[in-house]
């Protein structure tokens, strides 16, 4: 080829359209919508670092405004527990919650929101980035045309409020009670009446009488919703949930919709509030427990060292009996065990020295 055809030539090409594809790609957008279990302006779980809406934000800016996602604390477009069946129907393409609150219909999900006397949240975050937890989350949601993330973590939580002092496991007995997920199994086998109640409703049943006890996350969320004005008894060990993930749900055929980018970026925005909404609750808890002692009258105990032996033991036998009696959920309880088992001997030997100190 001649140097004048070689410039023609280059200049037919550079006068030509970019592929048809490349366009389609730089050019789709998307708008979804994502409702919540959680009501409108509560911190973490709503507003603030790491939450839905930071969530929703942080998409928006990584993508250049190519997934724009819209929204709705609980009440504002569904009820606060029926995400869901939004999702799953594709009324909405995203629901913020916790997967224990859909154990009517898929057992297994508790364990991917918090197991009692489990991992904490290195060990929940290590076992669903690194320890085959989220290939069994897409096992088991997958069949029902979800898909599922982590997007959050308060980290360790507090036992709850009791407007009577828990001395032994006899005082559980016919106790109504606020408490969702397999902790509540674990309740109900030591005489519990277990309720449960989105956390808007939490206070005025603590205070009416409706319960008598209530579990919602740890001082500086439990303060605001003025929990301290039904109960005075505060009690910790965190048993129940030694950590607790914020589930981001999604309809599987809108997450396949979307090109490997956008999912690249969904992905990292939810690991991105996993890590700062579990911060945020650290660096925000202490003050709120302090003021709540101090200033509020709380009456702030670990419980009685036989009864969270006793918690144990019931535990025990509550997760292994369930596990006999649903493949899915024994499959999950196998796999989660295994690798607790695992990365406890590696926290015995790294984190409880240094605590002990």
């Amino acid at each position: 080829m001649d140097r004048r055809n070689f410039i023609a030539a280059g200049a037919t090409l550079a006068a030509a359209p970019l592929a048809a594809p490349s366009i389609a790609r730089a050019q789709t957008s998307f708008t979804w919508k994502m409702t919540n279990a959680y009501g409108p302006g509560s911190p973490f779980y709503v507003e603030g670092p790491g939450s839905p809406t930071d969530f929703c934000q942080k998409v928006e800016a990584m993508s250049g405004g190519r997934l724009r996602i819209q929204h709705f604390a609980a009440g504002e477009l569904i009820p606060a527990l029926e995400g869901f069946d939004a999702v799953r129907s594709g009324a909405v393409e995203m629901n913020a919650a916790n997967a224990y609150f859909w154990a009517g219909r898929v057992p297994a999900a508790q364990y991917f929101t918090t197991v009692p006397f489990g991992l904490n949240f290195q060990g929940m975050n290590a076992w669903l980035y690194h320890g085959g937890g989220m290939a069994l989350w897409d096992e088991l949601y997958e069949p029902l045309g979800l898909k599922a993330l982590p997007m959050g973590n308060t980290g360790v939580q507090m036992t709850g409020w009791f407007r009577e002092p828990i001395q032994s496991t006899a005082d559980f007995e016919g106790l109504k009670m606020r408490i969702p997920g397999l902790a509540g199994k674990v309740y109900a086998a030591l005489g519990v009446d277990v309720k449960l109640l989105p956390g808007g409703e939490i206070f005025p049943a603590l205070e009416r009488g409706v319960i008598d006890a209530a579990e919602f996350v740890g001082p500086y969320q439990d303060r605001r919703l003025g929990l301290q004005n039904a109960a005075k008894y505060y009690y910790t060990t965190g048993w129940h949930e030694p950590s607790n993930v914020t589930e981001l749900l999604m309809n599987k055929a809108a997450w396949d919709s979307l090109p490997d980018d956008l999912k690249a970026i969904v992905q990292t925005a939810a690991m991105a509030c996993n890590l700062e909404s579990h911060t945020w609750c650290e660096a925000n808890n202490a003050a709120a427990l302090r003021d709540l002692v101090e200033n509020e009258g709380v009456i702030a105990d670990v419980l009685p060292a036989d009864v969270v032996a006793e918690l144990k033991a019931v535990t025990d036998s509550v997760l292994t009996e369930a596990a006999a009696t649903d493949p899915a959920l024994g499959k999950v309880h196998e796999a989660f065990m295994a690798f607790k088992a695992e990365h406890g001997a590696w926290a015995a030997v790294s984190e409880k020295p240094l605590y002990s100190l």
